[in-house]
């Protein structure tokens, strides 16, 4: 699918509210697309359903990427994103369990939501749901302990029912670079694959794939602003709105 006309409205939506991480959101967008519209079991009509898949989006700075994809699968009837960030708003600038329908976990504290998904499949493995998790992270929150602590118990518990999902953009390598995260998977006793963040038949054929017998990390390919010629790549826009001279030109340049 054209995600274009998603693109569309979350960068009005951050330009109205003034605030927002656009280059983010389109990092994951495609990624986010993706296991909504083929891949999770979960009915909008029934979000809480038992043995519904969950999907965990730990870098919650990317909210808008997932509030509009939930808005089109009619999470939200009658929302939109034209709301974002006001008082009377549902959709934070970090998604909110207690408020937006198919949001798992509250999010934003990087290093946080992995470990909760960690938890919610140990949870259903107790419980013999047949229910699958799934949470993205980005590479710069692979620098958090907390993250690697997690992997860890995965896979000694061996969670095969666990997917975690790498927004690799190389968005934090000025800091630390993150170097071959397969391998560091795979050390760890992961399964891991490395795929074309961007690629809906990639990702599907990816994702898709019958669990094994151990967790299962997806390695996605993504570029920072994707799609945004004038952000992608470029840590000027990490956290920042475009102002109303700006608009016109990134609207334009949507690809």
């Amino acid at each position: 699918m054209n995600l274009t006309p998603l693109k569309r409205s979350i960068l009005l939506a951050a330009a109205r509210a003034n605030e927002g991480h656009i280059a983010s959101a389109f990092s994951v967008l495609d990624l986010l697309w993706v296991l909504y519209d083929q891949i999770l079991r979960v009915d909008p009509r029934d979000p809480e359903a038992a043995d519904r898949d969950r999907f965990v989006l730990s870098k919650g700075h990317a909210s808008l990427a997932l509030y509009a994809v939930l808005i089109a699968k009619g999470f939200c009837p009658g929302r939109t994103l034209d709301e974002f960030a006001s008082l009377q708003s549902i959709f934070g600038g970090h998604p909110d369990r207690n408020k937006i329908p198919g949001v798992e976990a509250s999010t934003g504290s990087l290093g946080h939501g992995f470990p909760m998904a960690v938890g919610m499949a140990l949870g259903l493995r107790h419980k013999k749901s047949p229910a699958r998790v799934f949470a993205l992270i980005g590479d710069g929150e692979a620098n958090e302990g907390s993250i690697w602590e997690s992997i860890l118990l995965a896979a000694h518990h061996r969670l095969n029912r666990l997917c975690c999902i790498v927004d690799h953009n190389h968005s934090t390598d000025r800091a630390l670079k993150m170097d071959d995260l397969k391998n560091k998977f795979e050390a760890f006793d992961w399964e891991a694959l490395d795929l074309d963040g961007h690629d809906h038949v990639a990702i599907a054929k990816a994702l898709t794939r019958e669990p094994g017998e151990r967790p299962r990390a997806f390695i996605a390919r993504t570029v920072k602003g994707c799609g945004c010629k004038p952000m992608e790549n470029n840590p000027a826009w990490h956290h920042r709105a475009p102002t109303a001279e700006e608009l016109p030109a990134l609207l334009e340049s949507l690809t």
